[in-house]
C-alpha cells in the first residue's frame, strides 16, 4: 500500500513525496522497479567479459562498480537475432536500437511507414498503469529524430528511440534535465499554477521555498528515521535544482554552442548524472516504476574530450584492431561505466523500508552490438543490476548458452511484474538459474 501522505502543498506547488513509516501500512512492500539504460557502439568486449563464471570477479571495465558488486549480475552469450540483417542489407545500429527492447525486425524505411514492435518497457509499463503519476519515463541526452535517414536506409527514429508503445508508436525522449524535473515537481497533473512556476523562475527560488509550510508541518509529525529519510529526500531535490541551475549558466557560456538549450550543461557527465539523478527520485517517490535511459542514439559520433578523446565515437569504434583505436574506444567505454556506477551508487544509498532503492530494482544496462568493428548482435554486453525485490540473487556471472534470445530475460521481468506472456519477440522461455 502506497502511503496516504505522497504531497506537499504551497503556493500552487505540489512536491511528490517518497514513502514514510508514519503513514505506511504496517505490510509495506516496496514495488519493484525497472529500468533500461542503453549505450551506443557496441562495447571493449574483452575488458567488459569477466574471466571466470559463477561468482562475480569484476573485469578491468567493470571495475568502477566495485561498491555495488554484490548486486549485479552479468550476462553473456545474449543475443537479439533482429538486429541482425535477415536480408534486409546494411543498417546494423539502427536495427541494434531498434530491436533491443522490442526483439522485433524493424522495417527497413526511411519515411513514414515505420513498423517494429511494442518495447518490453511498455508491456512492463501496462502492468503498472494507474499505479503511478507517470506509467514510464523516457530520458536520454541526445533528441529522438523523426524523420530522415540516419543508417543505410533506416528512419533515424530508429537509432534513437528505445521504448515503442506501438509498432508505429515510437515513445520521444527528453533530454532536458529542467524540463525533466518541472515534468516531476513542479506540480503534479499540471497543478501548478502558471503565476506560481513564473514566480518561482523569475526568483529563482527552489520549488522547496514553495512547500516550506507544510514540510515543517509535516516534520512535527514524523519519528526519527522519517525525518531523516524525507531531510535526505528534500536535499537532493535542492541539490539537483542548484545543479540545473548552473548547468543553464554554463550552457549559455560555452563558446562552441549557439543556441544551448536552457539547462541542458555543456558537460556530458554531468548531463547524463543530471538525468540519472532524476530517474532515482522518479523511482524514489514512486512518481514511476519504469524507465528508459538512452545515454546517446545509436551510431552517434561525437568526440569524448571528456577522457581526451578527439576523434568521434563511432569511428573509433570501427577500431580494425587498432591499437589507438582500441584505447579510445575503452576510454569511452569507462566514461560510461564510471556514470553508471554514480546512479547505481544513488540507488544504493536511497534507504526505505530497511534496504535499498537499488534492492527493489531490475535495472539493465547494456549495448545492442557487441564488438563495434563487426556489428555482431551476439554475446551482447548486458548487465542486471539490484535485487529484483529479492528474486536476484547478485554477484555473479552468468555464462548461458550462446545466442540465447535477449528476449528471454526480458520474459523474466515481465514475469516479475505480472505481465505474463506466452511470447516475446524469439524468446524461447525465461532465463534460468538468475534466483
Amino acid at each position: 500500500m502506497q502511503s496516504r501522505r505522497t504531497f506537499l502543498k504551497g503556493a500552487g506547488c505540489l512536491l511528490a513525496l517518497p514513502s514514510m513509516e508514519a503513514f505506511a501500512a504496517s505490510n509495506y512492500v516496496p514495488p519493484l522497479r525497472t529500468a533500461f539504460l542503453f549505450v551506443p557502439n557496441g562495447m571493449s568486449m574483452p575488458q567488459w567479459t569477466p574471466s571466470t563464471s559463477g561468482a562475480l570477479e569484476l573485469s578491468p571495465l567493470l571495475k568502477p562498480l566495485a561498491k555495488v558488486k554484490s548486486k549485479l549480475t552479468v550476462l553473456t552469450g545474449l543475443a537479439q537475432h533482429h538486429a541482425e540483417a535477415n536480408g534486409d542489407g546494411p543498417g546494423d545500429h539502427a536495427r541494434s536500437a531498434a530491436a533491443w527492447l522490442t526483439g522485433v525486425q524493424p522495417r527497413k524505411t526511411a519515411g513514414a511507414d515505420i513498423s517494429v514492435g511494442v518495447s518490453a518497457d511498455q508491456l512492463i509499463a501496462n502492468t503498472q498503469k494507474g499505479k503511478t503519476r507517470f506509467a514510464s519515463l523516457e530520458i536520454g541526452c541526445e533528441r529522438s529524430g523523426v524523420s530522415g535517414d540516419c543508417d543505410s536506409g533506416y528512419s533515424c527514429v530508429y537509432s534513437s528511440t528505445i521504448a515503442w508503445r506501438g509498432e508505429h508508436s515510437p515513445l520521444a525522449k527528453e533530454t532536458n534535465p529542467r524540463a525533466m524535473f518541472e515534468r516531476l515537481f513542479g506540480g503534479v497533473g499540471g497543478l501548478e499554477t502558471p503565476q506560481a512556476r513564473s514566480a518561482r523562475e523569475m526568483s529563482r527560488r527552489s520549488i522547496l521555498d514553495f512547500v516550506l509550510e507544510d514540510t515543517h508541518a509535516l516534520m512535527d509529525r514524523l519519528g526519527g528515521r522519517d525525518k531523516q529519510k524525507l531531510d535526505e529526500y528534500l536535499t537532493a531535490v535542492r541539490e539537483i535544482e542548484e545543479r540545473v541551475q548552473q548547468a543553464s549558466v554554463n550552457a549559455s557560456s560555452a563558446p562552441d554552442l549557439k543556441t544551448p538549450p536552457t539547462g541542458i550543461p555543456h558537460d556530458r557527465g554531468e548531463h547524463i548524472r543530471l538525468m540519472g539523478d532524476r530517474m532515482v527520485l522518479a523511482f524514489q517517490a514512486d512518481l514511476t516504476r519504469v524507465c528508459t535511459f538512452m545515454f546517446a542514439n545509436e551510431g552517434q559520433n561525437r568526440a569524448f574530450t571528456e577522457v581526451g578523446v578527439t576523434d568521434g565515437h563511432h569511428d573509433v569504434s570501427h577500431h580494425g584492431v587498432d591499437p589507438e583505436k582500441l584505447r579510445k574506444k575503452l576510454l569511452i567505454d569507462q566514461f560510461h561505466l564510471e556514470q553508471l556506477a554514480y546512479i547505481l551508487e544513488r540507488l544504493d544509498s536511497v534507504k526505505e523500508n530497511g534496504q535499498s532503492l537499488l534492492d527493489s530494482m531490475a535495472l539493465v544496462y547494456g549495448a545492442g552490438i557487441s564488438d563495434g568493428d563487426r556489428h555482431n548482435h551476439d554475446q551482447l554486453p548486458i548487465l542486471l543490476a539490484g535485487k529484483a525485490g529479492g528474486r536476484l540473487k547478485g554477484g555473479q556471472h552468468m555464462v548461458v548458452t550462446p545466442r540465447t534470445p535477449l528476449n528471454n530475460l526480458y520474459m523474466n521481468l515481465l514475469d516479475w511484474n505480472g505481465g505474463r506472456m506466452e511470447n516475446f519477440g524469439d524468446a524461447t522461455g525465461t532465463l534460468q538459474g538468475l534466483f
